[in-house]
């Protein structure tokens, strides 16, 4: 996931300019972690990657109001999260009106660290994916928003609508469960540094 920064500075180039390559940078770069966020919301790969489309349309037809914006990647997933929802609500798959009452529903898609340099087989880094993607559905969430696409709890919680303790308390019990579904952790303890650590 891009830090705010960068985020930044690619919508203040398509906002003051309509750099076509800023726009194509923000697209690839977000394009992956935005669908899987949508898809948690919708259960629908397709409607997910309609949503996708349509809020990065949105991006350049409103490009001018786009380099303002304080917190750019809390913006963009929560306008991710408000079109997905408008999306439910039009096809009345689910009366939902707030985060707190989805089902919320994300896999972890790839590892949030290099195996290689702890030296991991892909058995283990299997094993460790089994056990993420069987935690419940909002734990997993949070925990692939928090690192699989790097996001701080803070900005979690304001995604979701929910107290930073919440996230703290989700993340505690995911850390919980896969250290007592994963047996290789004793082998490697780096890993449970980097389980444990938190985004700056």
């Amino acid at each position: 996931m891009l830090p705010n920064d960068k985020i930044k500075n690619l919508l203040n180039r398509i906002s003051t300019s309509s750099c076509e390559k800023s726009y194509k940078e923000l697209f690839i770069s977000l394009h992956p972690s935005l669908t899987g966020f949508a898809e948690s919301i919708l259960h629908s790969p397709e409607d997910a990657e309609e949503v996708v489309s349509d809020f990065f349309i949105q991006v350049w037809i409103n490009r001018q109001q786009y380099s303002q914006i304080l917190n750019p990647r809390i913006y963009i997933y929560i306008s991710v999260k408000n079109l997905s929802l408008n999306k439910l609500k039009s096809r009345k798959r689910a009366g939902v009106s707030t985060a707190a009452e989805i089902e919320w529903n994300a896999r972890m898609n790839k590892i949030f660290f290099n195996p290689e340099e702890l030296l991991m087989s892909q058995e283990v880094v299997s094993s460790l994916m089994k056990a993420i993607n069987e935690l419940p559905p909002r734990c997993r969430t949070i925990f692939k928003l928090v690192k699989e696409n790097g996001l701080r709890y803070q900005e979690v919680a304001g995604i979701m609508e929910i107290s930073i303790k919440t996230v703290e308390a989700q993340m505690a019990i995911a850390l919980r469960r896969i250290k007592a579904n994963t047996e290789f952790l004793k082998e490697f303890p780096e890993l449970q540094y980097i389980l444990s650590q938190k985004n700056s």
